[in-house]
């Protein structure tokens, strides 16, 4: 019998805490480890004691005609990474040299759940490199897991400026740098 490796067991949880999110386009789950003890998780949301998505029977961006991946102020809802870290600091909990754990998909209506390759927004990058999280290890469209350590990130915006971030803007990164 093969067992799982940590970062598979992980992610499987992750995606099993992105079912409890209340959005219309996607699900999205993180866990916070640290020691090899999970100190949080968190899935997309509204604030606690608000109406969701799913409450209200509608989706304010697609009534705005807003694409995916733009103007997330105008979403009710937390993501899922934001969520993980809020709820470990309202037990206390330390997230110095943690690893966050993250699975996405789109929801498709009338079809399977689509996998899609899990990526932090800008908002949720900023807050995961203040937050002391080490590492971040996200499950891809294909299956596989891809692992970022931040300081890496920090690095490439000390290089660079975010929105030259070759795993969000990849296209446009190549152009411009010539890769």
């Amino acid at each position: 019998m093969a067992r799982i490796s940590k970062d598979q067991y992980y992610i499987n949880i992750a995606k099993e805490v992105a079912q409890r999110g209340t959005c219309f386009r996607a699900k999205h789950g993180a866990v916070i480890v640290c020691n090899d003890q999970i100190v949080a998780t968190g899935y997309v949301g509204a604030p606690r004691k608000t109406k969701d998505c799913l409450e209200r029977g509608n989706c304010l961006r697609t009534e705005l005609n807003i694409p995916s991946g733009q103007r997330y102020e105008l979403c009710r809802s937390v993501h899922s990474e934001q969520n993980a870290i809020i709820n470990a600091t309202r037990s206390g909990a330390s997230l110095l040299d943690g690893t966050l754990y993250l699975y996405s998909c789109k929801i498709i209506e009338g079809a399977e759940d689509e996998l899609i390759n899990a990526l932090p927004c800008f908002i949720c990058k900023k807050m995961i490199i203040n937050s002391g999280i080490k590492t971040m290890v996200c499950m891809q469209k294909d299956g596989s897991i891809k692992k970022y350590e931040i300081e890496n990130w920090i690095k490439d915006w000390q290089e660079n400026d975010l929105i030259d971030d070759k795993d969000k803007y990849d296209a446009a990164y190549a152009i411009k740098n010539k890769i």
